[in-house]
């Protein structure tokens, strides 16, 4: 209700979801010079509707088996838990954007969405050692064996 009332129903001003999403001062600035990245820092939004955002992502990430949930644990292995929580606040507000304007109701892709398959990987991996020169053969996998 609260972000309705920040954002409104009508998406027809915002161009894409990226513009709400930096709207909302939740992407990252591209602050590079000579090739060096400086800062990465997310601007300063609204006092009251980037904090609930991030409570809200919060909420998202502890329940059980969905793909925020996924999508948090994935981001904070490689980076810091905090940004990992503000990609998420721009997974939601961009989830919410698609249902507004199109209408579609929310579809969770599940805590599996980001495992790969493992086959797939091994066989990918496989194919890079041949072409690097590296005499391959196959190897059975323990789970089948």
């Amino acid at each position: 209700m609260t972000l309705s009332t920040a954002i409104g129903v009508d998406m027809t001003r915002f161009a894409s979801a990226g513009h709400l999403v930096s709207w909302a001062t939740l992407c990252p600035r591209n602050d590079e010079s000579a090739g060096k990245r400086r800062s990465t820092r997310v601007r300063p939004g609204a006092p009251w509707f980037k904090p609930l955002l991030i409570q809200c992502a919060w909420s998202a990430t502890r329940a059980k088996g969905t793909y925020l949930q996924s999508q948090y644990l994935r981001l904070r292995a490689r980076r810091d838990p905090k940004k990992a929580i503000v990609a998420v606040a721009a997974s939601m507000l961009t989830a919410i954007y698609h249902m507004l304007k199109n209408g579609t109701k929310y579809l969770d892709l599940g805590a599996n969405h980001f495992v790969r398959d493992r086959v797939r990987a091994a066989n990918q991996l496989l194919r890079k050692l041949s072409h690097l020169g590296y005499e391959v053969s196959q190897i059975r996998d323990r789970e089948t064996a």
